[in-house]
């Protein structure tokens, strides 16, 4: 994939300022608001289940997000989705904490069964628990365990039907056909709480203005992980908080420059 079209996608998201409706979990909300404001998209946040079909007709991406799950929000995720599907628009699915509990791997089911869904992001571990595979996990947060990730994105989309998005080290996408490693990032990031949720709907910005959805989850992830390496290398000193907020400014400076200097994007 050539470094152009990053930019061109991005270009189109700063352009088009897609409607990103995000059912997602109460730590995250302001910041992934302000991420997106700072991508160029915009953001909304409805949860009731009065009007979620509604919102979700008329945005451009639809981001599910079971962080902080409770059965009126899984209840509003199934609906939201069902009339994204109906209106074409593209539904991005963060299964966080998968595996963790019982209630949690079974919501992820649940909403991939009655869904159809576009993209699913996570970590290796959640990935696994949403496909039935088997991958140690604690909490909601998990490492890189000892499987071939390459391969799980791969089976996962296979079975899923929906790009398959597994972030550690470096991120896996995968189709089931086409896969790519997106390098870049930086481990600040994992210190900074919602920086996994905000890709997710960065991923729905990008795919909101680009139909192929495998090449606009790449660039979103390639742009993402820039934008974390410039604010790492210009809050070096001075810590994670310094880093969040110098993250949203780079969100928003992130340039053709800046992307063609920087991007790594591996077709294997």
């Amino acid at each position: 994939m050539e470094t152009n079209y990053v930019y061109e996608t991005l270009q189109k998201v700063r352009e088009v300022s897609p409607l990103v409706h995000n059912i997602t979990n109460v730590v995250v909300t302001n910041f992934t608001a302000n991420g997106l404001l700072a991508l160029g998209a915009s953001p909304v946040m409805a949860y009731a289940s009065e009007e979620v079909a509604d919102m979700a007709k008329i945005a451009s991406a639809l981001v599910l997000n079971i962080g902080t799950l409770n059965a009126q929000n899984v209840y509003s995720m199934i609906i939201a989705g069902k009339a994204a599907n109906e209106f074409g628009v593209p539904v991005i699915f963060d299964p966080v904490g998968a595996g963790a509990t019982p209630y949690r791997t079974e919501t992820a089911h649940k909403i991939m069964k009655e869904v159809k869904v576009s993209v699913v992001r996570g970590n290796a571990a959640e990935i696994a628990n949403v496909v039935g595979e088997k991958w140690e996990i604690k909490g909601v947060d998990a490492g890189a365990g000892n499987g071939n990730t390459v391969e799980l994105a791969i089976k996962a989309a296979k079975a899923s039907g929906s790009v398959v998005v597994i972030t550690g080290k470096e991120d896996i996408v995968s189709d089931g056909e086409t896969t790519y490693v997106v390098s870049g990032g930086h481990p600040i990031l994992t210190k900074v709480t919602g920086t996994g949720c905000l890709l997710t709907s960065v991923i729905g910005a990008f795919a909101g203005v680009e139909k192929n959805v495998l090449k606009a989850t790449t660039a979103a992830l390639a742009y993402y992980g820039i934008a974390a390496e410039k604010a790492a290398q210009r809050t070096a000193e001075a810590g994670p908080g310094s880093f969040q907020i110098e993250f949203l400014n780079q969100l928003a400076l992130v340039s053709e420059v800046d992307l063609k200097a920087n991007v790594s994007i591996k077709e294997i």
